[in-house]
């Protein structure tokens, strides 16, 4: 990124430059006058076209992949999920994907479950209990 930023630089220095260039061969013996238009057009250029790099070179833009868009995604158990014996499979949005508990729960088949991060090629999950109102 910072040799991006470097290029940019350069390349607006080389195209003030230019401009500079075609204004020597009207005012050829003033190097005064030519070095104000090179620094002039150079940075006008560098201030002008800088929104259109930041919209291209934005850090803050996170691209989710398939494996980290399920994460806090619901999903069902459709086979056990037993980290003992390295098994257990849950469907989020007709797909299916390998899981296992944190704390070395077993979830059963049928089971709802909230995905709580990526680990490795297994989704880390965890089961939805669902709040029981008691009626006497």
């Amino acid at each position: 990124m910072k040799w991006q930023l470097y290029g940019f630089f350069v390349f607006w220095f080389g195209v003030g430059a230019l401009i500079t260039m075609f204004f020597s061969l009207f005012c050829p013996d003033n190097i005064l006058l030519q070095a104000i238009v090179f620094l002039v057009s150079s940075v006008i250029l560098l201030f002008l076209t800088k929104p259109l790099v930041d919209r291209f070179t934005r850090k803050d833009k996170k691209l989710e992949t398939n494996a980290y868009s399920i994460i806090g995604k619901k999903g069902l158990v459709i086979q056990d999920i037993n980290n003992t014996f390295g098994v257990g499979q849950i469907k989020i949005a007709n797909e299916v994907w390998s899981a296992k508990t944190e704390d070395d729960t077993i979830i059963e088949k049928g089971t709802e479950i909230n995905v709580v991060r990526i680990d490795g090629v297994k989704a880390v999950v965890e089961p939805i209990v669902v709040n029981s109102k008691i009626t006497n």
